[in-house]
């Protein structure tokens, strides 16, 4: 997908509960000396506009949207949709494609790479990434705008876009998998995963660094 000829938006979904986390949002913890927030926008360079869903923090790089989801928590589809109006809001809602990624995969610059390069123009509805296995990470997707946007609608017209599964908002787009390089998809949902990744908490990362200091 070039960049020039096919403009897209990116929609980072930050606001998940990280309960097997104890709590710690999953966008704070670091990287490679990079929040996972940070490289989640990395990924998602050459975007039109770029939406986060999720807690805004007391700082943050410029020119992003941010927007939560109604009620908070109320799960990915909802919180995709809330992205979507976040972009129509600003503008963004004729960009013919958005780049859908949850912020906690640290390595998923490698998928979007695959997917930018796989995606076709006028072939379906976008493409999704596939691990190695034949596993589908929705969450890493390039999708038509206009589909996410009619099938959310459709979703909150019957009461299911409120804790709705993301696979529910794709169950009507024709969407092609794209198998993307190993690991690039690996997820962050328990403190193992994290060790697993060599992540750390930032949080946990500024009480080291103030102990140090004092």
């Amino acid at each position: 997908m070039e960049e020039n000829r096919l403009p897209f938006d990116a929609l980072i979904l930050a606001g998940g509960r990280s309960s097997r986390l104890g709590g710690v949002p999953k966008q704070d913890l670091v990287f490679h000396n990079a929040t996972l927030l940070q490289r989640a926008l990395a990924a998602s360079a050459g975007a039109s506009s770029t939406v986060v869903v999720g807690p805004r923090p007391e700082s943050s790089a410029p020119g992003l949207i941010w927007c939560r989801e109604e009620p908070e928590f109320a799960g990915p589809a909802a919180a995709i949709a809330a992205g979507l109006e976040a972009l129509a809001q600003h503008g963004s809602s004729t960009t013919e494609y958005t780049l859908v990624l949850a912020c906690d995969m640290p390595l998923v610059q490698d998928a979007v790479a695959a997917l930018k390069e796989a995606l076709i123009p006028g072939g379906g509805d976008g493409v999704v990434a596939r691990s190695g296995d034949g596993t589908l990470q929705p969450l890493a997707g390039i999708y038509r705008t206009a589909g996410l946007i009619k099938s959310a609608a459709e979703l909150s017209s019957r009461g299911a876009l409120i804790n709705g599964s993301v696979r529910s908002l794709l169950a009507s787009l024709e969407v092609q998998p794209v198998t993307v390089p190993a690991g690039s998809t690996a997820d962050v949902d328990t403190w193992d995963d994290a060790a697993a990744l060599g992540i750390a908490a930032g949080n946990q990362d500024k009480g080291q660094d103030r102990r140090s200091r004092s």
